[in-house]
């Protein structure tokens, strides 16, 4: 099947650089900034278009890597063509946004794919599946560590206006809502602070999360460390254990089983590590579940959901309450 990206800034180039392990053909990109474009293309060896119509014409499937702002008005045309529709998170602004695309996509009978990443990321999804094999026993507290460092400024910083990308809740937190909510259900209550550094560009947020099922959710995120850094962790108690990983460490996911008679009292479980690129191991899957009609890990449903979770935590920053789902 015939490829095309939107965009050319940081992710285009990491997403074309996963399309790469598919055997999708990749034939060109279109971006609003031209000679940006064209390093990617020549990096890449294929075409520019000159506007997202033509682009539209050429392909199978578009990979749209722009600002969240755009989004929806892509994705509507795209499903207008007829054309499969990969979506770079968040998959929109508003929940009556996102809402609206799905359902284009339905009418349209095309696939909606919204890249949710860390669902790809190896040491999360081991961890998934050893609670889902009740290695901890019941799931009681889930910490999550996203923290880096802001933005870099540039000519257009659309990072740091929440019109165009709903700010670093939205944008960066996002990730950790959606990991938490496929290993919890569904959320009844979210409750989160923001504090800001003195020039406004500093961003650290804590947010807590109150599930359906009994168990809560504690996520920290932020735009707060020095240029370069960039930390996640992962921290899942239950019943009979802990689970736990740190981006520090550079280790593999870490079981601690409580004793039991006969029982070892701690095991420690390797994974592959980065060997393969998470990026590329979404966009193979994406792309064989267009390719054969299964159905996708994370549904666009999921990046919907993730997004309500984001908006009700910057609702509950902005009013000092908490937000009942």
């Amino acid at each position: 099947m015939r490829v095309g990206i939107v965009g050319s800034g940081v992710m285009a180039e990491v997403h074309a650089a996963g399309w790469r392990s598919t055997g999708a053909e990749l034939v060109g990109c279109t971006s609003a900034h031209l000679e940006q474009a064209a390093r990617l293309a020549e990096r890449f060896g294929f075409e520019v278009y000159p506007s997202y119509g033509e682009l539209l014409k050429a392909v199978d499937i578009v990979d749209i890597c722009v600002p969240t702002h755009l989004h929806k008005a892509m994705v509507l045309q795209a499903a207008g063509a007829g054309k499969h529709v990969i979506c770079e998170k968040p998959i929109a602004l508003s929940v009556r946004d996102g809402q609206e695309m799905i359902e284009a996509c339905e009418r349209a009978g095309v696939r909606f794919f919204v890249a949710m990443v860390v669902r790809f990321f190896p040491q999360y999804r081991l961890a998934r599946e050893l609670v889902t094999k009740g290695q901890i026993g019941k799931l009681g507290v889930m910490r999550l560590k996203r923290v880096s460092y802001p933005p870099q400024k540039s000519d257009d910083n659309w990072y740091f206006d929440e019109a165009r990308s709903g700010g670093m809740v939205v944008d960066l937190m996002i990730h950790d809502f959606d990991y938490a909510r496929w290993l919890g259900g569904e959320v009844e209550r979210v409750f989160a602070r923001l504090s800001r550094s003195a020039d406004g560009v500093g961003r650290y947020a804590q947010v807590i999360l109150r599930f359906k099922s009994g168990p809560m959710a504690l996520i920290e995120g932020g735009w707060a460390y020095p240029p370069g850094v960039f930390r996640t962790a992962l921290d899942l108690a239950g019943t009979d254990g802990l689970i736990e990983w740190s981006s520090d460490e550079h280790g593999p996911v870490r079981s601690f089983v409580l004793h039991r008679p006969g029982e070892a009292a701690s095991v420690g479980l390797p994974v592959a590590g980065l060997a393969e690129d998470p990026y590329a191991l979404e966009l193979q899957h994406a792309y064989r579940c267009i390719q054969t009609g299964a159905p996708f890990e994370v549904s666009a449903q999921d990046g919907l959901e993730a997004l309500r979770l984001a908006l009700a935590a910057r609702e509950s920053i902005a009013t000092g309450k908490p937000v009942s789902l």
